[in-house]
């Protein structure tokens, strides 16, 4: 009986020490998720100004500097993807969705795909469905280090864009609804093509005065466009770390009720295997002394 509740006092510190683990755990992400949503929460302003600024200058200068700016390609290159993932665990079906959607969305395009991906996980998830990523970039632990990726990003993509390898760009991450549950989306942020201008064209300014473009369009255009760039990728960074870390929340949550259930068994079946033993040392004691009362009678 002595062993049998000393393995089970083991089998309840350890789960009391896994139990504090994943009590951290949980902080942290409901901790990261706020400084995530509230990066996605201030960019969506400065991505519409972004948008409305670019339909401004589309309107006034008609589509001559993005062509100058973008030749067209006279032959077919690669699809570029990025895919947004994870390098840690604990985050549920995460990657997994990712990477599925990934998969399919790139199975219907024309062209052969070169997906970089960002996170050693999704990396795997890829492989394993037999997109092999051509890189791999790590997954920023913070807001601040999400430029110094996005810059990475632009580089590579930039250079194979502009030597014909690349014809297409395509991002791929999971966008936060509402709790912690999220959904995979895609956007393709490359060629800025005909089709992207005249949507930006198309797209009503907020107020009855009517914009101006000051200075040199074909100067702010450019600084306009690499704004774009720069903030879809951002956005994009920002809002599958955001997933993430609600993904992970929602998976410690299930682990803390999972350790509570054990806890509860664990110390239950203790308890009432120590009765058992008190139980029966008590009539042991009661069985010794009747019997020795008798033979004193």
């Amino acid at each position: 009986m002595s062993d049998t509740t000393a393995s089970l006092r083991r089998k309840i510190n350890s789960a009391g020490d896994l139990q504090s683990v994943v009590r951290t755990m949980k902080a942290v992400a409901a901790s990261s998720i706020g400084q995530y949503e509230e990066s996605v929460r201030a960019l969506a302003d400065y991505y519409r100004t972004v948008e409305l600024g670019l339909g401004a200058c589309f309107r006034e200068s008609g589509p001559a500097p993005l062509i100058a700016e973008r030749k067209r390609q006279t032959f077919a290159g690669a699809i570029g993807a990025v895919v947004f993932g994870s390098d840690q665990g604990l985050v549920g079906q995460f990657n997994e969705v990712i990477a599925d959607y990934a998969i399919r969305t790139l199975a219907d395009l024309a062209g052969k795909p070169e997906v970089w991906a960002v996170g050693e996980r999704v990396h795997a998830r890829l492989a394993d469905g037999g997109l092999l990523p051509v890189g791999l970039f790590t997954v920023p632990n913070s807001v601040k280090a999400i430029t110094p990726l996005v810059g990475q990003i632009l580089v590579e993509s930039e250079a194979r864009h502009g030597q014909g390898e690349v014809t297409e760009l395509h991002l791929f991450y999971n966008r936060p609804l509402a709790g912690a549950v999220y959904a995979p989306v895609s956007q393709r942020l490359l060629p800025l093509d005909e089709t992207w201008r005249c949507k930006l064209a198309e797209l009503p300014w907020p107020t009855a005065d009517l914009p101006e473009v000051m200075g040199g369009g074909t100067a702010t255009l450019r600084a306009l466009i690499r704004e774009y760039l720069f903030v879809s990728l951002f956005r994009a960074c920002a809002e599958s770390l955001a997933s993430e870390n609600a993904s992970r929340l929602a998976a410690m949550q299930r682990a803390e009720k999972n350790i509570d259930e054990l806890l509860e068994n664990l110390n239950r079946t203790f308890h009432r295997l120590r009765q058992s033993g008190i139980d029966e040392e008590l009539f042991d004691v009661v069985s010794g002394f009747e019997a020795l009362s008798g033979e004193e009678k």
